[in-house]
């Protein structure tokens, strides 16, 4: 990725003034960038990269980075930063095509790194995946990069009549049923489709669901759902719940398969990114908008709402964007990068720092399992469990300003298994001590908050049955 051995030197080598006991080795990026730009405007001089995005529909995003000049000695720093700028931009709004111009050198590095040959593969296979079309990097003047266009989706809010609402998470599917806007039943159906080779397991599930929860209807008039993954027009693009099924299966069954399910059940159905129905549902329950939500489950999903209330059809993958400057943080187990948000928002990091917090859990023990262990340990006042969380609310407090950095939103919510109980309170107060004691002016702009018990357990659902709107 960037040279490990230029990192002790880098201006994004920050430690925290006081090191996590469980991650000692933790270098937030925002504290980087940070640095980054303080030591730019000690320079006195600085040049330009424009870096621009697109998707199908035309350019989605323009970003002007002032950098060193060739002669500062920051070459390596200057890649470094450039590169996270487009890979945090990638990993939210999503895109097929950057566009790159100032330094040659420096835009020439750029291309290079996101090559076929490049350290960043996994985001040109999963973009190219998302978005029908061959991933590239193209270098050119800074004036023909165009202006970003807006694209938002009116989508959600809709409550009335008889709809089924539903979530697929890695480990359970979760279904409910809503009549103008009341949950009248809801359950979860535990399944395991990360190892399921058929579709037809995933299709039959998925329906079995549906057939529980129109049992509690007198009619059904909507389908509406969340699923971890990129989709794009109600179709599966790139999901990690559906990766042991071959791509060729995977192409012809599981992309259309919400598609298919529509067909069937002769309904108006939607379904999109997880972490947008997260806020979405903060949107409805708070009144509210310009919300980012963040759900800390098996791994990290994130949806934003804009300061109109609507949906903005990014991809909003942070689960993905890095986090952690240092090169040797740990990997998560699908992209291999390190340092990615899944390694700090989500079970992944419970079971990350339990071994530093000296928990032991059964090898075969899965993540959710060993969640709960933790949970209960943090019921009963164990100091260790409260490390866990209290680490994680540090990460949390350090990530929002980096994730502002793409966001306008006045709000940022959090959910998710992993903020059940007490836990929950203690990421949230420590996420705020750290943004008003490093970042005091983003804790003015943006209030933290944890939904009440009753949104936690159905705001998700009324939110996903609110997306269609009926014929």
């Amino acid at each position: 990725m960037f040279h490990h051995e230029t990192f002790q030197s880098s201006l994004f080598n920050v430690p925290l003034a006081k090191p996590l006991a469980l991650d000692p080795q933790y270098r937030p990026l925002s504290l980087g960038v940070r640095n980054f730009r303080q030591a730019l405007a000690a320079y006195g001089r600085h040049e330009t990269v424009v870096v621009g995005l697109d998707q199908n529909t035309g350019s989605v995003a323009r970003l002007e980075l002032k950098v060193f000049p060739q002669d500062a000695g920051r070459d390596e720093d200057n890649l470094r930063y450039v590169s996270w700028m487009v890979n945090g931009l990638l990993w939210v709004c999503g895109g097929w095509r950057v566009s790159v111009g100032g330094p040659k050198a420096l835009c020439d590095a750029i291309a290079a790194e996101y090559s076929e040959d490049g350290p960043w593969t996994f985001e040109r296979e999963i973009m190219g995946q998302a978005f029908n079309r061959t991933f590239e990097v193209a270098v050119m003047d800074p004036w023909a990069i165009p202006s970003a266009g807006k694209r938002s989706l009116a989508l959600g809010g809709n409550l009335q009549g008889c709809r089924i609402g539903f979530d697929l998470g890695a480990s359970d599917y979760k279904v409910a049923a809503v009549v103008d806007g009341e949950v009248i039943f809801s359950t979860e159906i535990p399944w395991n489709p990360k190892a399921e080779s058929d579709p037809t397991y995933h299709y039959n599930c998925i329906n079995e669901g549906f057939k529980l929860a129109a049992s509690h209807l007198p009619r059904l008039d909507a389908i509406g759902g969340s699923s971890a993954g990129i989709l794009v027009d109600n179709q599966v693009m790139v999901a990690s719940l559906f990766r042991a099924v071959p791509k060729e299966r995977f192409l012809k069954d599981v992309s259309p398969i919400f598609l298919k399910l529509r067909e069937a059940w002769k309904v108006p159905l939607e379904v999109i990114n997880d972490g947008d129905v997260t806020a979405l549902a903060g949107g409805l329950s708070l009144e509210q908008n310009g919300i980012l939500g963040i759900a800390l489950g098996s791994s990290e999903a994130v949806g934003f709402l804009d300061r109109h209330g609507k949906i903005t059809g990014w991809l909003n993958e942070l689960a993905f964007s890095t986090v952690d400057a240092n090169p040797t943080a740990g990997t998560d187990d699908w992209s291999g990068n390190p340092g990615v948000g899944a390694a700090y928002f989500s079970q992944q990091a419970v079971d990350k720092l339990a071994g530093p917090a000296g928990l032991t859990f059964p090898a075969d023990m899965g993540l959710p399992e060993r969640l709960k262990e933790v949970q209960a340990l943090m019921a009963k006042g164990d100091p260790a469990a409260r490390a866990i969380f209290e680490t994680i609310g540090t990460y949390l407090g350090y990530t929002l300003p980096w994730y502002a950095e793409f966001y306008d939103m006045e709000h940022a919510m959090i959910l998710g298994r992993v903020t059940s109980g007490e836990g929950g309170e203690i990421i949230l107060a420590k996420a705020k001590e750290v943004l008003a004691s490093e970042f005091p002016e983003t804790a003015k702009a943006i209030s933290i908050f944890l939904p009440d018990e009753k949104s936690r357990r159905v705001g998700q659902a009324v939110a996903a049955a609110s997306l269609p709107a009926l014929a």
